[in-house]
């Protein structure tokens, strides 16, 4: 046989068996016969062998005892078998696979199909006994467990209602500089469908230094022209070139993330899938390890003829396990290769339970015998060689055949960040077994101890049980509480007369007993009472207080009353000694037990079995259910130490804590699915390369070949060309509004020169004069009146005018009194005020020292407004920007021009005194030169100023449409005031509102429209139930993202809430068609990615003026802290 039939042969059995773990990994199958049989049936396909096993499996209800090795046994005491064997089989895993549990006798299984009453009382207290461990150990409750299995069945009830009706992807930003990639870090992989398992798995192999650069310095094999040879060739050589491009582009691109589209879509070919539909991390990393392997034995073959050739990939990831067991009593052993290693999670606790149970399968106790006529059969794996990536397969998915449904588990498995292999290898296996059986010993004898803890702190022979402990210390407290008697009837007034209400009362119930005519004993018969006339009918009353008397001689509280000195001294002194003798037991087995464990802990902690260390290097994650959520990977860097968090386009510093809330279970549904050890003693593998020459780290283009630096250069390229497009369309469009402004402004004062000159004026004669110095548009927030406006003014001025002149002789009136409050905005009626307050210095010293003088009580007032602590509904900042600007530190220079542009308005020019004041700002307005002030840092201020206040806008919209229950138009408002407020918070603390506020009422708003739609979907009625999924799919899962994006507790819990809502009709009876409409829809609600889709465009905001803006606004916050926001 030549070298290269040898290869092909190992390579076709490699991924026969690879098949067969995947079949009996989605199936439960467990059967290697029935397994390949059904391989051979489909002729390779594993959709068709999984309908062949389901079909197959459905007519054979038991399985023949005899095939011991091929069939499943009851082999952990966590299941009860209730009618036949077949009931169990889905749950346990195949002996002779990795992950096996240790079959430990059928003592927990019980004839549940005959009469025996026993039996059954036997079966329930076992169930009720594995349900509270299983909580103990898990955390999750069997009705939990119970209502995820329903909740995972209902939703792949219909396979075809699975798939989404389109493909949702992300619409990029229109602005490439939201899309530039920061310095040094890291970058992201875009979601082009459904494809984040493909961004966490190509992160944790780009992340191994050497993989990367196996894969970026691959060549194809030169013989081109002979390829491709076949079907294999012509796919795997195409997927190494995109391989390639992708990870460069990774190396060296200007882009935050970059597009995997081409890769993508060779994988999504040979997965025979439609490009919506969620791939499984396991079956894609088996996949792409198969075909690189390919792409490197081709090359290998290539560079070595004639010698064995060596493949990097599988000195890379493949490492070898020597089997050892007994079958039917005979013993065998052999060598096998591994790659991802696969790992049972259900039943254990942490990676190295998880491992001990992989490596011993089945009665091992034979294996250490020379006994060859045992009728026992196991085996054992000793790791022969590891390789230098060990990857952990962690099987969470299970295939539930009663239900014909995948499930995901999700208990709690911890791993640790650093894990020594030693126990596991050949090298060390006779100690091992020693380490072992000491293990088992110590684990019986901690087994008894609990046992006998448990009788001290849980005593008793009811249901309810108490510490041994605390019932010796109540009884003691019991017996030194002291009687107190008290008569019932010391409760009632006996200062009142005999023949009072109270004392008829009290004789006519003590005589109830004796009968109506017998006075009681000792009573005189003139005091008895006496009898109604016959006339009258006496109706019987209850008394409960007086007809269920108690005993005269009850105590107040409980207290021995018939025990003597000596016997209360004796049964203290025995009740003090017996309690201090069960403190001392259960001190002494808690200690001994606390020994124990760490006896356990410590066994394999010496030196000599911690010499194959492994760290971890990559997690991936999982969240949601078996057939809908999200990957993420959380991956080592270590030359920053810490650890990212790569979720799509998404990359950022993370730690510890998170990765452990993340991946070890039982949290928001998300665990880990596969982890990633490096050999710590290989430094290799994550090292950087250095130059030859100059010793210096290689980074960015200079780490690749020269046609992939190239291809980096050309895409770089192309995209400072996207963004010199982008600056130069902003720039255009910058500049056709300030002509626009210009000509605005231009026309503005045409109307009021036209105007000043046909218009009585007899406050000034002299023309106004365009100043070309000062902008051509005051912002909009310095409210001005617009050209159509103008001459309503100029008429109200003229009428004022007159009026002035007919009462010349009296004294001038302040400039106060010349406009009302209603027709200024809050600067004009500021800067009145304080022109009045300057009159004096006008007077005597002109305009120039009273511009000053007003100027400075402006300022003042403003800078006293910004300084005051105010209620949410009473903000300055509304009302003057240069509050907003006091607030957030703005530059000197920046107040100072706002200010002067206050003051320069030219609505000030109603009389000579405020003319002359606004003529002198302007004059300094003309005196900044260019170089004194930023006016691109000008614009950015105000800018931000006009965008707080939209921001307040889109708030007071939206809470005055909440608290009108218009939910569906106040979401819009909402979902926008939050994300523009948590734009601007970024640049400081009072730049937006309050954040936690804005919050409460997106999410209260949301869990309205997800009751709302549920209430609707529960009438059963046709539009009412379209209405309701298209209010969820159109408006409420869209925004289930940005809930979710920024990790707060309060917004997560609401996610919750409203996922459960809907969860909560599964397994409920409903038509067939709102059961497809539930199937279709839960999917998208249950998808737990953060990732921010195409999204509603943002309402069209009206025009306020600012008194308008602040008075509204006031109100509606008013309301607020009257009303909460649930409405109670």
């Amino acid at each position: 046989m030549t070298v290269e039939q040898n290869v092909l042969q190992q390579h076709s059995q490699k991924h026969q068996q690879t098949l067969l773990n995947q079949l009996r990994e989605v199936t439960g199958t467990t059967d290697v016969q029935l397994l390949q049989q059904a391989l051979q049936v489909s002729h390779g396909d594993l959709a068709e062998a999984v309908a062949f096993l389901t079909e197959k499996n459905a007519k054979v209800p038991q399985q023949d005892e005899a095939t011991y090795y091929q069939t499943t046994q009851v082999g952990n005491d966590r299941y009860i078998s209730v009618g036949s064997q077949a009931d169990t089989s889905e749950y346990l895993p195949h002996p002779a696979l990795p992950g096996a549990v240790p079959s430990q006798g059928d003592t927990n299984v019980i004839d549940l199909t005959g009469d025996d009453k026993d039996d059954l009382q036997r079966a329930i207290a076992l169930s009720l006994e594995e349900s509270s461990r299983a909580f103990r150990e898990t955390g999750i409750t069997d009705e939990e467990q119970a209502i995820s299995r329903v909740l995972e069945a209902s939703i792949a009830e219909n396979k075809a209602s699975l798939k989404r009706t389109h493909t949702e992807v992300w619409s990029d930003s229109p602005n490439p500089h939201d899309r530039k990639r920061m310095e040094n870090c890291p970058v992201g992989l875009k979601n082009v469908g459904n494809t984040c398992w493909f961004s966490a798995v190509i992160q944790s192999l780009f992340n191994l230094l050497e993989f990367q650069r196996l894969v970026l310095h691959y060549s194809p094999p030169a013989r081109v022209q002979d390829l491709p040879r076949n079907q294999k060739e012509h796919r795997n050589l195409p997927f190494m070139q995109e391989l390639r491009n992708l990870f460069s582009l990774m190396v060296g691109s200007k882009r935050k993330y970059v597009d995997p589209s081409c890769a993508v879509e060779i994988l999504k070919d040979a997965f025979k899938s439609s490009e919506s539909q969620q791939q499984d991390v396991s079956e894609f990393t088996h996949k792409l390890l198969d075909w690189l392997e390919d792409a490197f034995q081709m090359k290998a073959e290539e560079d070595r003829e004639g010698e064995k050739p060596k493949n990097p990939m599988v000195e890379l990831f493949y490492g070898r396990f020597l089997a050892v067991g007994v079958l039917e009593g005979k013993k065998f052993e052999n060598t096998e290769m591994f790659g991802q290693y696969p790992l049972q999670v259900n039943g254990f606790k942490d990676l190295h339970e998880c491992l001990e149970a992989a490596m011993i399968e089945g009665e091992i106790e034979s294996l250490h015998s020379s006994a060859e006529n045992s009728a026992k059969s196991g085996q054992e794996h000793w790791f022969t060689e590891l390789p230098p990536v060990l990857t952990f397969e962690l099987s969470r998915f299970e295939f539930n055949q009663a239900l014909g449904r995948p499930e995901k588990i999700h208990s709690k498995l911890e791993f640790p960040s650093m894990l020594y292999m030693d126990r596991y290898m050949d090298r060390n296996r006779e100690i091992t077994r020693i380490k072992r059986e000491e293990i088992r010993r110590l684990k019986e004898h901690l087994t008894l101890l609990q046992q006998r803890l448990e009788r001290y702190l849980s005593y008793g022979s009811g249901p309810k049980r108490f510490p041994l402990a605390d019932v010796l210390q109540y009884a003691m407290e019991f017996t030194s509480s002291k009687p107190v008697c008290t008569s019932p009837v010391g409760d009632f007034d006996t200062s009142a007369p005999p023949g009072g209400t109270t004392g008829q009362l009290l004789l006519a119930s003590s005589t109830a007993e004796q009968g109506p005519s017998t006075p009681p004993e000792g009573l005189a018969p003139a005091l008895a009472p006496t009898p109604a006339p016959s006339t009258q009918q006496r109706v019987p009353i209850h008394k409960p207080f007086t007809q269920s008397r108690l005993p005269p001689d009850l105590p107040m509280h409980p207290a021995p009353r018939h025990i003597t000195e000596e016997e209360l001294r004796v049964l203290e002194g025995c009740l003090h000694r017996w309690r201090s003798e069960v403190e001392n037991d259960t001190r002494d087995l808690q200690g001994s037990i606390s020994r124990i464990h760490r006896t356990i802990e410590l066994m394999y902690s010496d030196k000599s079995m911690m010499q194959v260390p492994y760290r971890l290097h990559a997690v991936l994650v999982h969240e949601g259910q078996a057939n809908a959520g999200h990957y993420w990977a959380y991956i080592y860097d270590p030359h920053q130490r810490c650890w990212m968090k790569y979720n799509d386009i998404s990359v950022t510093k993370s730690s510890w804590e998170e990765l452990v809330r993340d991946s070890f279970g039982g949290y928001r549904n998300a665990s880990a699915y596969c982890l990633m050890y490096i050999n710590d003693k290989k430094p290799f593998l994550i090292e950087e390369e250095f130059d030859k020459e100059t010793g210096q780290m290689l980074s960015g283009l200079d780490k690749l070949p020269p046609d992939l630096k190239a291809y980096v250069k050309e895409d770089n390229g192309l995209f400072d060309k996207e963004m010199e497009e982008w600056n130069t369309l902003q720039a255009r469009k910058a500049q056709q509004e300030k002509l626009a402004l210009a000509v605005a402004a231009a026309a503005t004062a045409a109307v009021a020169e036209t105007a000043t000159t046909t218009s009585p004026q007899p406050m000034s004669t002299e023309p106004s004069t365009p100043d070309n110095s000062a902008p051509h548009q005051d912002p909009e927030y310095m409210e001005q009146p617009s050209p159509t406006d103008f001459s309503r003014h100029l008429q109200e001025d003229t009428e004022r005018a007159i009026s002035k002149a007919a009462a010349e002789q009296q004294e001038e009136r302040s400039p106060e009194g010349l406009l009302t409050a209603a027709m200024m905005t809050p600067n004009m009626q500021g800067i009145i005020m304080s022109i009045g307050k300057a009159r004096t210095v006008f007077e005597k010293l002109g305009p120039e020292a009273a511009f000053f003088k007003a100027i400075k009580v402006e300022y003042t007032r403003l800078l006293r407004f910004a300084q005051e602590d105010t209620a949410p509904g009473n903000d300055y900042r509304l009302q003057h920007v240069i509050v907003y600007f006091i607030q957030n530190q703005a530059p000197k220079k920046i107040l100072e021009r706002t200010l002067l542009m206050q003051f320069a308005d030219r609505n000030l020019g109603f009389n000579e005194r405020c003319k002359s004041i606004m003529k002198v700002a302007r004059a300094k307005l003309d005196l900044i030169k260019p170089e004194e002030i930023n006016m691109e840092e000008y614009e950015m201020w105000h800018q931000d100023y006009r965008n707080f206040r939209e921001t307040t806008i889109f708030l007071m919209i939206g809470l005055e449409l909440f608290q009108k229950k218009s939910f569906v138009e106040a979401l819009m408002y909402l979902i926008y005031s939050y994300q523009y407020n948590r734009e601007l918070l970024v640049k400081g603390l009072y730049r937006g509102h309050d954040d936690e506020l804005i919050g409460l009422y997106r999410r209260e708003c949301l869990l309205k429209l997800n009751e709302n739609a549920a209430g609707m979907f529960e009438s059963g009625e046709e539009p009412e139930v379209s209405n309701g999924l298209s209010i969820m799919n159109e408006l409420v899962v869209p925004c289930i993202p940005l809930l979710l994006v920024h990790d707060i507790e309060k917004d997560l819990l609401s996610v919750e809430d409203m996922r459960n809502r809907w969860c909560s009709y599964l397994g409920q009876e409903m038509e067939p068609n709102l059961q497809e409409k539930l199937t279709d829809f839960l999917p998208k609600l249950l998808d737990c990615s953060t990732e921010i889709k195409s999204f509603h465009d943002p309402p069209k905001l009206p025009t306020y003026s600012t008194l308008e803006l602040v008075e509204r606004y006031g109100r509606v916050m008013a309301s607020l802290s009257r009303v909460p926001a649930d409405g109670r």
